[in-house]
């Protein structure tokens, strides 16, 4: 038994920061912490993100929409910086009260909608324009298992796995390896499913695909966590075919820039207001232009 073992306290109060890389974003409490508005820009749907995976299924999800030729699907996607606490400001508190990116407003109807959790935007995108969601039936109700599997499973991956492999101050091989085992039965989940169908839920793309990938096919082609090799994912046959294929995707390229404030200054649209942008506004362009 290692010497820094912890005993809990009877009663577990707040005295530091938690460690790690996010450690100044984690608090025990929700709520504002100062009065700072959003922007809100001129099309239908106002989008407060950034793109990590949970960030990068909504923007996927606009970009296939506008893909598609719907054209009342354009957005505006503003930045939020969840490392200098963006999230907390008491603008973005009002869409979504957890603080969580990302976060949606729906100004197409008579009155502004909030929508947040990226499972609810997927799900209220694919029902007002009918796209990536059957209406109905047995195909339905498999694109909505696979969808909130996506949501049950990713706090492992990510806040489990993701957490003590790559942001945690130190290193300890329980939670590593209790955390390894179960990304590691999630992508054999994955697996044996995509064997016998081109996605997810069958033969048709659709909001699975879009929450899944940003999490799972990321992580097999190599750009969560710098794990792909230390989860053997090669191994995975049937995920990394489907990850590739997704991956491959002009929608899927184009979602994976927006709100992107890290990486290869080309890769990065931190803000995105038309389809222009991505010609003209990336941030190695803007940085060049000074």
């Amino acid at each position: 038994m290692s010497d820094s073992t912890y005993t809990p306290p009877k009663v577990w109060t707040w005295e530091q920061e938690s460690g790690g890389q996010f450690a100044s974003i984690n608090r025990p409490i929700a709520g504002a912490t100062h009065d700072k508005e959003l922007p809100v820009g001129e099309h239908p749907f106002q989008l407060y993100s950034l793109a990590t995976p949970n960030g990068v299924k909504v923007t996927v999800m606009l970009e296939e929409l506008l893909a598609a030729g719907i054209k009342e699907a354009e957005y505006d996607a503003w930045l939020i910086k969840i490392g200098d606490g963006d999230q907390f400001g008491s603008g973005f508190v009002e869409i979504n009260p957890n603080s969580k990116i990302p976060a949606l407003h729906d100004r197409s109807g008579s009155a502004p909608v909030r929508v947040f959790e990226s499972a609810s935007i997927l799900m209220h995108l694919a029902e007002k324009f009918g796209r990536f969601l059957p209406k109905d039936g047995s195909a339905r109700t498999e694109v909505l298992n696979w969808l909130f599997w996506q949501m049950g499973s990713a706090p492992y991956l990510g806040g489990g796995f993701g957490h003590f492999y790559a942001y945690a101050p130190e290193k300890f091989e329980y939670p590593i390896n209790r955390f390894t085992m179960e990304a590691k039965r999630q992508l054999d989940v994955l697996n044996r499913e995509l064997a016998t169908k081109t996605y997810i839920a069958g033969e048709e793309y659709s909001i699975a695909d879009m929450a899944i990938w940003p999490w799972y096919g990321q992580l097999v082609l190599g750009r969560l966590y710098d794990a792909a090799e230390f989860l053997d994912a090669e191994s995975y046959e049937h995920v990394m075919r489907w990850a590739k294929a997704i991956d491959a995707r002009p929608a899927v390229q184009r979602g994976r820039m927006v709100n992107r404030a890290f990486g290869e200054l080309s890769s990065q649209l931190r803000e995105r207001h038309s389809a222009e942008d991505f010609e003209t506004k990336t941030q190695d362009k803007l940085e060049a232009a000074e």
